[in-house]
């Protein structure tokens, strides 16, 4: 993978593991020459992925919308800055950007984004690995949900095992350079019309 677009939040989160591990993410991409692509913004972890990768000579795009870049919440120091005129815009431009997706922890704006990447994968839109790095078990719960929409028969088994999931940085990327796309299921037939 040559870029991977970040979810995750714009706040550090009550754990300082999260901004660890993101600032970790950042200088991990750096060392592999992953370019990062990300919201844009210098808070939260977001800014922690970014100031990992950007210390570590690693290349960075942030995608911010018009009205964030006015609020002043923008990172100065990125490779690229791209501003969109919305949210829809800046998630069409960052999946452009990417060559894989990966959900570290935060709030409704990241839960948003990453779900709307799994959508399109599962309607066939993309073939990208999507990886969720679950530190400190963060999205423990979250799993178990998308388990429980498995059990319920809302997903198919094989979407949910698009998912990749680990606590460990390296092994993640590892699982995601390995990522081999499934068919696009056919969800409609003829009868059915």
């Amino acid at each position: 993978m040559r870029s991977i677009v970040v979810f995750c939040g714009s706040s550090e989160g009550a754990n300082s593991e999260y901004a660890e591990k993101a600032y970790q993410l950042g200088e991990t991409f750096a060392k592999k020459e992953i370019v990062v692509v990300y919201g844009g913004a210098k808070i939260g972890i977001m800014g922690k992925v970014a100031e990992g990768a950007l210390n570590n000579s690693g290349k960075v795009i942030g995608v911010i919308p018009e009205f964030l870049k006015l609020k002043e919440v923008f990172h100065e120091g990125l490779t690229e800055l791209i501003v969109t005129q919305n949210m829809h815009d800046r998630k069409l431009k960052m999946h452009e950007l990417s060559d894989g997706i990966l959900m570290l922890p935060g709030g409704f704006g990241t839960l948003e984004e990453f779900f709307e990447m799994l959508t399109w994968s599962q309607l066939g839109l993309h073939h990208y690995p999507i990886g969720i790095l679950n530190t400190n078990g963060f999205y423990d719960s979250l799993l178990n949900m998308m388990q429980q929409m498995v059990a319920e028969g809302f997903v198919k088994s094989d979407q949910l095992g698009k998912i990749l999931v680990d606590t460990n940085i390296e092994a993640l990327v590892d699982k995601m350079n390995k990522y081999q796309p499934l068919p696009t299921p056919i969800w409609i037939k003829k009868e059915q019309l």
